[in-house]
């Protein structure tokens, strides 16, 4: 016979597990420090002042 499953711990177990995955992500996006948070900042408009300083210019039709 099949196993005997509690509907309602079943769900609280599911609110358990979605809660600690959202837990896991707050924590990668909110628990750095500033210093971290700056250097990810500079980094990432270093790369885009390098990939728009390499671009090359689009001759105009005439």
């Amino acid at each position: 016979m099949a196993e005997i499953v509690n509907l309602r711990s079943a769900r609280k177990a599911k609110a358990r597990a979605e809660a600690a995955t959202n837990a896991a992500s707050n924590r990668a996006a909110f628990g750095r420090t500033k210093a971290e948070k700056q250097a990810t900042t500079a980094e990432a408009e270093r790369a885009e002042r390098t990939l728009d300083g390499s671009k090359r210019e689009r001759e105009r039709p005439r």
